[in-house]
């Protein structure tokens, strides 16, 4: 139960702290209608608290979830929990350290591949909550002459994302996240992927090579020229053309820039 209208600022600091800790005693002021100590309402309520925060961490990493089996994913959930407490009032934007989390837990680092999924899987949430946008139209590319096209610098659709991963974690996240059965896969083998929402569905893409290292710097400002300059520079199988047509059938920009 909440503390009363007339608790100090000490109390209502202490109150909250509270919630998220179950060896942190109820702080004084917290009373029943009778006018005692609420230990016992108090406990219902701070663990009808932490199972709300770990139900809403299922919903947002679902495959993570898959991955490691609902009771261990549980018990990491309520060590999160514990560790970081939402700093929201909106419930969808708790979890953004989880990944981080993921990596410093360590009952889960056998599992090398986790927290890039959790990244997949946070991208994907704030893609599906990013603003509406329009993707870029191709026919605009079209009326821009042969001279003016590497000094091009477009505009990030809110939802486009880019998440790199030394492991297969695109692949992992995909299969994970449909309920489907594992291909054979070698976890070890990198994959990037390419997070939009053109539409009303989000889509993650498994990028080509090259195809992050030019859809970030991209997205960062560079003109196309300097973007596919990086990208040559980091593979010699990076395919420009392919590389553009494909932005664009995603829907990854929505606009170009004058800058």
């Amino acid at each position: 139960m909440p503390p009363s209208a007339d608790a100090s600022a000490v109390t209502l600091a202490a109150f909250t702290e509270a919630l998220t800790d179950p060896e942190t005693s109820p702080p004084a002021g917290i009373v029943g209608p009778d006018g005692k100590r609420a230990v016992k309402r108090f406990n219902v309520y701070r663990n009808n608290v932490t199972v709300g925060l770990v139900n809403a961490l299922a919903d947002t990493f679902p495959a993570v979830k898959r991955l490691v089996g609902e009771q261990f994913f549980n018990a990491m959930a309520r060590v999160y929990v514990q560790a970081e407490p939402p700093n929201s009032p909106l419930l969808f934007r708790y979890g953004k350290t989880f990944p981080d989390f993921l990596e410093r837990f360590e009952p889960a680092q056998k599992l090398v591949y986790l927290p890039d999924v959790a990244r997949l899987e946070r991208a994907w949430l704030d893609a599906y909550h990013a603003a509406d946008a329009e993707p870029l139209d191709p026919a605009v590319l079209g009326t821009i002459g042969p001279e003016d096209l590497a000094g091009l610098r477009f505009v990030a659709h809110p939802a486009s994302r880019i998440v790199r991963s030394q492991y297969a974690a695109v692949t992992i996240f995909s299969v994970n996240r449909s309920g489907a059965e594992m291909p054979p896969v070698d976890p070890a083998t990198a994959e990037d992927g390419l997070i939009t929402r053109a539409g009303a569905d989000v889509e993650v893409r498994n990028l080509p090579p090259g195809g992050a290292a030019f859809l970030a710097a991209l997205i960062d400002g560079r003109t196309l020229g300097e973007a596919a300059e990086l990208a040559a520079a980091e593979t010699d199988e990076f395919d420009l053309a392919a590389a553009i047509a494909a932005m664009l059938e995603a829907g990854a920009f929505a606009g170009l820039s004058q800058q």
